[in-house]
């Protein structure tokens, strides 16, 4: 090549090539052009190495070769104007050698060669490197002689290949996939891996899954497949998977089983298949279990099969069961149905699980119920054709959807077969399918009167109607309309025989809730019953409204002459009056000839007067009477409430004859007072004579109307002796509060879990609140009284048995119960059991209520069956332990599994020999699943390890409160009691105290502790409680507690007291005063320092030889301590070679075997890895994936050999000796960190000898 100085041209020297062969400017063509054409090689072996870096090192070799073979030879060429003297040639050679270096990786930067320690401010510092003249020497060789070759990449050298040749394989079903017949017939395609096989025929075998295992002599077939048709096979099977992926409208198809699309994509989508190997295909189109039995190829040699049975049976099934049930079961009424069920119809091989999905209200459940079986047959693999229940409930009112997901069977086919849509929320669509069923949940519809009951009936004027409103309540439009049963009562002791009892059903329109009759007839209007279009409902209260007529108004009227001094100026009538207030009343006034005038009235009471006095002479025409005023002598009611004063008062009578009533008299006695009682039709007075005391109190009878149908009537003070005063009503109840319990006697009756609140439905008339008392039947539990405020209240219990109604009370009167309606019975649903049935073979032990089963030989498949009680599905909970000769019991498992049906079957563990003890610990159906929460129990952990420095005499207070060290990670419920020990390991005191922390996060403090003397204390957490009472967790020990160093001077502490130690190790050591800390140290009696900021120090060791730490300042290199007690032994790393550090390359043919030879080089005794991997695709590459790992230990010899008749390649991946190991444990990043900073360069492109 051209170099930067002038040739020197030599005329009279001769060519190497005479002219007469080639002229001059053509050999300077060629050889310019084969360096141009080696520079471009070159270039792109460099672009290759970037992607392959292990084959750098390879590369720098061969071009330095190259280069060097080109200089020389360009310089005997003697070309004109390329002919250089031998400066020029080594000159152009030294900066070609440099060049490959840097591509290739031939230059290595070291920081120890430059600088005489290690860098500074690094918190992890190491050792500077042995130096010797071979670092210098070295780089000037470019890689041809280095260092490097006897460093990190000289420890583990050599490898050993084995090759065979190859062996004809057969294998059916290579990726023990599972494969099953669909419902349509459609094959099946077994896959057959062929390895160094050119197939020319095929035969394999099907025995029909109908024979059972124990038959002599079964029915099997037998078929051949010669070369031609295989390939025909392969063929049709890849036009239909391409076919397939392109037809994406077959996924909506109902008859398409888009299971056979996925064995397919699974087989195309497997790993690439090696150059070796093959597939071929079998067609299946029956079931049956296929057994492989003989491949030959082309050379009539037979392929060595293995594992060559698969068992192929239909593919499981699962649908609703078809019944002739119509669109309108799908309408249901919450509550109405409690153990409704869903056939199933289920096939496919035993044990099958499935998947199924419950969405109420748009919320989703999934569910999985497994080991669903039939007659327990030997052969497992024969298909069943099973029914079975599901179990539903229609607890609340809405949409629901039952859909089934997914069936498995027990050979491992799983089937997806159901469709999750959202729910049908229109029941009068199509609400059935194979896989779904929906439903639509209606509110039960209830009613009642409103604004009118018995206690409040409604008023009917004579020849006029009534308007009774019956409403309906929690009731779901989609029921309307709905049909209201009322009946009729004609009032008790009626004289109308044109009244009669009857009963109608009414009807309301469409969606309206509410419902107006007209009533012409007095008397009771009972609801008797409400239904809708899907649901029967419930009568609340008021269930009765009493409709009373009322009479014609009436007036008595009595006048009385007014008489003064000068005589009569006028009169005064005394009006009483029969009706409902207000009255109106109309009179006339006639003076003499004159005119007569209409004057009226209005009185708001029973009672009033009405005074007239002309204000001119004349003759008026009057009916009247005399009256006597004695003002001293007067009477009134008792106030019977503060602030009253003399208004119109009110009271409540519960008896049916009379009712008592205060009276006070004021003046002098003995009084005679006249009362008037005023009634619907009349009224009468009563006079009571001879009174003495002040306070009196007075039975006044009922009037006899008032008696049988209730209402209101009067009682008005007349005179005393010859004076009225006022007047006081009465209200009279025609009922007394009455209670029962809503419902027919068959409805009167629930069934709940254990121990839930159960609602018994109460109907209660009067005036609330209520106190009703009830006692359960057969308990010894006292009566209890419970206060009610709704009509239509429920009384909530939560035990079982009958309940009964004692007695009711309103806020006014004591009532009565009914008395065909005052039991309720609770039940509770039974918890579920299971028990081991009865044609399991077992001995029972009443010791502890066990069976003991008869011995089964190790490995042999064996089981037991549970028969269960309850609503399924049910699920299992059970232990299993094991046994030793010692009779230590050891738990090893707590499975689960659910099941379907009322018999389940538990498979026993065989595979290892000894006693299995088999214990059912809960079990849960659908009335009670197995659902309970657990409070976590509390743990605490550190959340660092990291060393925290006191000094002397410091109290235990958190320094630095921005630090993360010391603190407490706390979990469980707050607040927690953490007990924490402080050990002083100089003097080994322990300070223990009991803190309460309420934060889940908590910096250690002991604010009562001192450090008393200096070294290492250690903070442990010896124990925590939280607010759940739970015992706490186990506490990881190497998180529950944190080292505390209390230092005085400076002064330094092995992490540990090894003496011998291996070059790469790191050496910790803990510091003790106040940082920065400045160690000075010796390798090989040569002194080093190095300054550190944090504890703990870390070094690492690059040089073999002694180490010995010489001293140690802190406070800015003050405080200096010497250290005489700290020397280590630093060991060089051990080597292993395989083959003598040589690649060996063996064939060998079957039945041979190798020799590979590992020379050990160290201290015995050695422990050394190998493995083997599968060989390279081409020689010299890279080994393949590991096969095998061995690792053999105790080597007292320097050499070792292993015989092996496999296949692939040995290496060493790791050595350790009396004292190191290679490779070493990986120091800390940072020291990887520190080290791609280094500066020097040194070629480590060598020759391996």
């Amino acid at each position: 090549m051209p170099g930067s100085s002038k040739p020197n041209i030599q005329p009279q020297s001769q060519t190497l090539i005479p002219e007469t062969y080639l002229d001059i400017p053509s050999q300077r063509l060629y050889i310019l052009s084969l360096g141009l054409l080696c520079q471009a090689i070159k270039i792109l072996d460099f672009i290759l190495s970037i992607a392959s870096p292990e084959e750098r090192s390879n590369l720098c070799r061969k071009w330095l070769i190259v280069d060097l073979f080109y200089c020389i030879i360009l310089s005997q060429l003697r070309i004109p104007r390329l002919h250089y003297n031998k400066t020029t040639v080594l000159l152009q050679i030294c900066i070609l050698w440099f060049l490959d270096g840097v591509m290739f990786g031939g230059i290595i930067v070291h920081s120890s060669i430059l600088s005489g320690g290690a860098s500074e401010g690094a918190e992890v510092a190491a050792t500077p490197e042995s130096f010797s003249v071979w670092d210098i020497i070295g780089p000037l060789t470019f890689g041809v002689i280095s260092r490097a070759s006897s460093k990190d990449s000289s420890h583990l050298l050599g490898q050993h290949t084995v090759r065979m040749s190859p062996i004809s394989t057969a294998q059916l079903n290579p990726t023990g996939a599972t494969f099953c017949l669909s419902s349509k017939k459609a094959p099946v395609l077994l896959p057959v891996l062929l390895n160094n096989t050119n197939v020319a025929g095929l035969r394999y075998s099907i025995t029909p899954l109908t024979q059972r295992d124990d038959t002599p002599h079964q029915k099997v077939e037998y078929f051949d497949l010669s070369g031609k048709e295989l390939k025909a096979i392969e063929q049709g099977y890849r036009e239909s998977l391409q076919q397939t992926r392109s037809t994406t409208t077959l996924l909506h198809d109902e008859e398409y089983d888009e299971y056979d699309e996925e064995d397919a994509e699974h087989k195309a989508s497997s790993s690439p298949l090696q150059t070796t190997q093959s597939l071929v295909y079998i067609r299946l189109t029956k079931p049956g279990v296929v057994s492989l039995e003989r491949v030959t190829d082309t050379n009539s040699v037979e392929a060595k099969l293995l594992s060559s049975i698969v068992v192929v049976a239909p593919c499981p099934q699962v649908s609703f069961t078809d019944d002739a049930t119509s669109d309108v079961d799908s309408v249901r009424c919450a509550g109405q149905q409690t153990d409704s069920q869903l056939m199933l119809d289920v096939y496919g091989v035993p044990p099958l699980s499935l998947r199924w999905m419950k969405t109420v209200n748009g919320y989703r459940e999934t569910f999985l119920v497994e080991g669903i079986e039939g007659d327990h047959i030997a052969n497992r693999a024969l298909p069943q054709e099973l029914k079975i229940p599901l179990t539903i409930t229609f607890d609340k009112p809405g949409t629901y959807l039952y859909a089934l997901e997914e069936i498995s069977d027990g050979i491992g086919n799983v089937v997806r077969v159901g469709s999750t849509s959202n729910g049908i929320t229109d029941p009068t669509s199509k609400n059935k399918t194979k896989n779904t069923r929906s439903f639509l949940v209606l509110q039960k519809p209830t009613v009642s009167f409103e604004h009118c009951s018995s206690d409040n009936p409604t008023s009917l004027l004579i020849g006029s109607e009534a308007s009774l409103v019956i409403k309906t309540f929690q009731a779901d439009e989609f029921d309307a309309p709905w049909e209201v049963y009322l009946k009729y009562q004609p009032p008790t002791g009626s004289k109308d025989k044109i009244l009669k009892p009857w009963r109608k059903t009414l009807k309301t329109q469409n969606t309206r809730r509410e419902l107006s009759i007209r009533a012409s007839a007095p008397g009771d209007y009972t609801i008797g019953g409400v239904k809708g279009k899907w649901c029967s409902g419930k009568v609340l209260v008021p269930e009765t409204c009493r409709v009373v007529e009322r009479p014609l108004p009436s007036a008595e009227i009595e006048w009385k002459r007014i008489h003064e001094c000068s005589g009569d100026t006028g009169v005064s009538a005394s009006l009483v009056l029969r009706g409902t207030p207000p009255f109106h009343v109309y009179y006339r006034v006639q003076r003499d000839n004159e005119p007569a005038r209409e004057l009226s009235k209005t009185f708001a009471s029973s009672r009033g007067e009405l005074t007239l006095q002309p204000d001119r002479s004349g003759h008026y025409t009057f009916t009247f009477t005399h009256l006597i005023i004695h003002p001293l002598a007067s009477a009134d009611f008792v106030e019977t409430s503060a602030g009253m004063g003399k208004a119109r008062r009110k009271i409540n009578s519960c008896a049916k004859d009379v009712v008592d009533v205060d009276v006070e008299l004021k003046g002098t006695g003995p009084w005679n007072l006249e009362l008037q009682i005023i009634g619907p039709e009349n009224a009468e007075t009563l006079l009571v004579e001879g009174i003495e005391m002040h306070k009196k109190r007075l039975q006044v009878p009922i009037p006899e109307p008032l008696k049988r149908n209730g209402g209101n009537f009067e009682i008005n003070l007349v005179s005393v002796e010859d004076m009225y005063k006022c007047k006081r009503p009465i209200c009279v109840k025609s009922v007394r509060p009455t209670a029962m319990f809503y419902g027919t006697p068959e409805e009167r009756h629930i069934t709940v879990n254990e121990h839930e609140r159960a609602s018994l439905p109460l109907r209660l008339t009067g005036d609330g609140p209520w106190h009703l008392k009830y006692v359960r039947v057969g308990a010894e539990d006292k009566p209890i009284t419970v206060v009610l405020t709704n009509p239509n209240d429920y009384l909530i219990v939560n035990e079982k048995g009958i309940y009964e109604i004692i007695s009711i009370a309103d806020s006014q009167c004591t009532g009565s119960v009914h008395p065909s309606s005052y039991r309720y019975e609770v039940g509770w649903v039974p918890r579920p059991s299971a028990r081991l049935s009865s044609d399991i073979t077992a001995t029972y032990e009443p010791f502890n209520n066990s069976y003991i089963l008869n011995p089964v030989c190790e490995g042999t498949a064996d089981h037991v069956d549970l028969d269960l009680t309850g609503r399924p599905p049910f699920q299992i909970q059970y232990n299993i332990a094991e046994g030793n000769d010692a009779g230590i019991i050891k738990l090893i498992d707590q499975p689960n599994f659910s099941s379907i049906q009322p018999r389940a079957r538990l498979q026993l563990q065989t595979l290892t020999p000894g006693r299995v003890y088999y214990e059912v610990k809960q079990i849960g159906d659908a009335a009670y699943p197995l659902d309970k929460y657990q409070n976590t129990r509390p743990s605490a952990r550190f959340k660092n390890r990291n060393r925290i420095t006191y000094c002397l005499n410091d109290a235990f207070l958190p320094l630095d409160t921005s630090s993360g060290d010391g603190i407490l990670l706390l979990e469980g419920t707050p607040p927690f009691r953490v007990k924490v020990s402080v050990k002083d390991l100089a003097s080994s005191h322990v300070d223990t105290q009991v803190i309460e922390v309420s934060d889940y996060v908590w910096k250690v403090e002991s604010p009562a502790y001192t450090f008393k003397s200096i070294g290492p204390h250690r903070v442990t957490v010896e124990s925590l409680t939280d607010a759940s009472n739970c015992a706490q967790s186990v506490l990881d020990p190497l998180y529950s507690s944190i080292w505390i160093d209390v230092a005085e001077t400076a002064a330094i502490i092995p992490f540990d007291r090894r003496e011998d130690i291996c070059v790469g190790e790191m050496s910790q050591f803990q510091l003790e005063g106040i940082p920065p800390w400045t160690i000075g140290y010796r390798i090989n009696n040569k002194l080093y320092s190095q300054e550190a900021k944090v504890s703990p120090f870390q070094l690492l060791q690059q040089q073999s030889g002694e180490f010995t730490v010489a001293s140690i300042a802190h406070q800015q290199k003050m405080c200096k301590a010497v250290v005489t007690d700290l020397k280590y032994t630093v060991h060089p790393l051990p080597s292993a070679q395989v083959g003598h550090g040589k690649r060996i390359y063996q064939d060998i043919h079957e039945g041979d075997q190798a020799e590979i030879v590992f020379t050990l080089i160290g201290e015995p005794p050695f422990t050394f890895t190998y493995q083997r991997s599968e060989l390279s695709s081409k020689k010299g590459g890279k080994p393949g994936k590991v096969l095998e790992t061995h690792t053999v230990s105790r080597v007292l010899a320097h050499e070792y050999s292993i015989f092996s008749a496999l296949e692939g390649t040995w290496t060493v991946t790791s050595i350790s000796d009396r004292f190191c190991r290679y490779p070493p444990i990986q120091p800390d990043v940072s020291i990887e960190k520190q080290h791609s900073r280094s500066t020097h360069v040194a070629f480590s492109c060598a020759f391996d000898h």
